[in-house]
């Protein structure tokens, strides 16, 4: 009898630990894919396209391109490069360099690492003081300022970027390489985003603008070839972050 009582009590103990361990596994199981399941979320957080940003800062380049005798093209394609079209670390909130331009800002600055090209393709990674801004507009004003008046040693350092001074874009991008940055394929890489985005159209003044609704039905496309534009320029215009466009919503077309 004794011995039944000391089996039966083993087995209860026993039973209990099984519920004890089974009770915390299942928590941790539910902690773990909470867990997972929020950075799931935020993994697929949709980020800002490249058109949205070029929405966000292309009617300021034009309006500043257009009163200092620059090329708006270039100044979206710089920003677009430097900045990972708004997404690197300086451009972001609360920096907004958009040009990696080093320095302060009012007495500003942020310290951040980079990488740098040697000039022969080979990169190395430097701790430097960047200028931070309190918005893209400040960044993009102090980028035409330095284009404008040039460095400290060489006021005339960058006039080879005028309008006034080149044929087109091509020429302010060539020059650009080896003397605003040491990207030996620094022009490559610009000329290349001024193409694939149409950013030659923000070199001059929009000759017209109309709102359009969309219809049931409509595409992208469709719309473009009507109106004998580009998608991504549609895109840029109404800062869209894909394709997709719904029946009565309104789209800007500039011509």
């Amino acid at each position: 009898m004794k011995l039944f009582q000391k089996l039966l009590l083993a087995m209860i103990v026993i039973g209990s630990v099984i519920s004890i361990a089974a009770f915390i596994s299942i928590q941790l199981f539910n902690y773990t894919f909470n867990q997972a399941d929020t950075t799931g979320s935020e993994y697929v957080e949709e980020r800002p396209s490249v058109e949205e940003f070029i929405g966000e800062i292309a009617e300021t380049a034009r309006r500043l391109g257009e009163e200092n005798d620059l090329y708006a093209s270039v100044m979206i394609a710089q920003a677009i490069l430097e900045s990972k079209h708004g997404q690197s670390g300086l451009a972001s909130a609360p920096n907004y360099n958009l040009f990696g331009i080093k320095g302060k800002y009012q007495n500003d600055s942020v310290v951040l690492e980079t990488s740098e090209d040697d000039g022969t393709g080979n990169m190395t990674t430097i701790n430097a003081e960047f200028r931070k801004y309190p918005s893209y507009e400040d960044s993009l004003k102090d980028y035409v300022n330095l284009l404008r008046n040039g460095v400290s040693w060489n006021k005339q350092y960058y006039t080879s970027v005028f309008k006034s001074n080149t044929q087109s874009y091509k020429d302010a991008t060539n020059f650009l390489t080896g003397s605003y940055a040491t990207d030996s394929k620094y022009q490559e890489k610009l000329n290349q985003l001024i193409a694939e985005y149409d950013l030659v159209q923000y070199d001059k003044p929009i000759q017209s603008k109309k709102t359009i609704q969309v219809a049931d039905g409509d595409s992208l496309m469709q719309i473009a070839q009507a109106h004998n534009v580009k998608v991504t320029s549609i895109k840029q215009w109404n800062q869209l972050n894909s394709d997709t466009i719904e029946a009565g919503q309104k789209l800007n077309i500039y011509q």
